[in-house]
């Protein structure tokens, strides 16, 4: 019975809720507090109180407490929050295809991908995609996947080719690209180059280079540790950024972890060396997320097609489009 009640809401919901509260919410966030946050909107502190006591009212239930002159959200201001954070994204993709198709413009397409899917099936579709459209705006945030997911929730991505995580729950949809292996790098002079096998007990003799906590690569190298009974080291230095970790272990004698695809690449160049170390567990597949919850463009979509039918994007990328 409770379910229908909730689901019978939703139209007086919809009446009652006003793109000038979901501002002001947001604005509160940014700003901290009630004062600064109405200043932002051009509304005098009386009126903005007001605006929040009848989204309140709307909604059934408050969503802050006061904290001194600080405004510091419950659980409910936390989840109300975040669905106006993605209304907002979703608003700024339509102003974006509006303006787009206002101007005649072919649009723009913001992509989140982890270094992984860069050497292979990301580069091919994306070679195919500006062939077939010459004038598209095409951005690539690379990243872990933890970090682009928060993007995509917010509305900043269309699409990321990354790992599902707890977060995502739900609300992504998510298509299987291919799983990958880890490789141990070192650089070029280091003083375990040569040596077979190689045990991970012989790697703690140097430092290590890790991504950051909540990264999935991440949680894989503590699960490493941890089945091989050793904590993990202190002096950690960990970045998210895959270019930083191959140039530090190039300069140092340090040890670091990257996927296995970039890793074949940059030894085949001479820039490093993969060390005869294999990792117990191999990394979740990873794949394409695109939110459930907004429509994506039809250049997203041509970018998927691609992505998903590599076989048809790396032939289409070695011929010349038809004149």
């Amino acid at each position: 019975m409770g379910s229908i009640d909730k689901q019978n809401n939703t139209p007086q919901l919809l009446n009652r809720l006003r793109m000038r509260q979901v501002a002001l919410m947001l604005a509160i966030e940014e700003r901290q507090t009630l004062r600064a946050a109405a200043a932002e909107l051009g509304l005098t502190q009386p009126a903005a109180t007001k605006m929040l006591h009848e989204l309140e009212d709307a909604l059934g239930q408050p969503l802050f407490e006061r904290v001194g002159r600080r405004l510091q959200r419950n659980e409910a201001g936390e989840r109300v929050l975040a669905y106006f954070r993605s209304l907002r994204g979703n608003i700024e993709a339509l102003n974006r295809e509006l303006g787009e198709l206002r101007h005649g413009s072919a649009g723009r397409l913001v992509i989140g991908s982890i270094m992984a899917a860069s050497p292979g099936r990301l580069t091919q579709a994306l070679l195919q995609l500006k062939k077939e459209l010459p004038l598209l705006e095409v951005e690539v945030a690379v990243d872990t996947s933890d970090r682009l997911l928060a993007q995509l929730q917010e509305g900043v991505l269309e699409v990321v080719l990354g790992r599902m995580t707890t977060a995502a729950g739900e609300d992504c949809s998510f298509r299987v690209i291919d799983d990958e292996s880890l490789a141990v790098i070192v650089g070029n002079e280091h003083p375990l180059l040569g040596e077979q096998p190689i045990s991970f007990q012989a790697l703690q003799a140097y430092g290590w280079v890790l991504q950051p906590p909540g990264s999935p690569m991440r949680a894989l190298i503590e699960q490493e540790f941890r089945e091989n009974c050793i904590p993990l080291p202190r002096g950690l230095i960990e970045t998210g950024s895959i270019l930083t970790t191959m140039n530090l272990v190039r300069s140092s004698d340090m040890v670091g972890v990257i996927p296995q695809t970039v890793a074949e690449i940059n030894a085949a160049h001479g820039m490093l060396h993969i060390l005869p170390y294999r990792m117990r567990r191999k990394l979740e597949a990873y794949g394409s997320l695109v939110r459930k919850d907004r429509p994506i463009s039809r250049a997203a979509q041509r970018f998927l097609e691609l992505l998903h039918r590599p076989g048809e994007a790396a032939a289409e990328s070695k011929r010349s489009p038809k004149q």
